[in-house]
């Protein structure tokens, strides 16, 4: 993934098999960045792959 890509938050709730609702949680609890485009969620691509990481712990 490219670090300027953005995802949508279908897209990151596709990749994460999760629900929108789950995701826009996420959000709010502050464990994933988001931008806001006018109304739009946007996830940066690099942020999706942080947050990813952090759910690894220490593999």
């Amino acid at each position: 993934m490219s670090a300027l890509e953005l995802l949508t938050l279908n897209q990151v709730a596709e990749r994460l098999q999760v629900s929108r609702w789950t995701v826009y949680q996420l959000i709010w609890a502050g464990d994933l960045p988001s931008i806001h485009l006018g109304r739009c969620h946007r996830v940066r691509a690099r942020d999706f792959e942080d947050f990813l990481d952090r759910l690894g712990g220490d593999t």
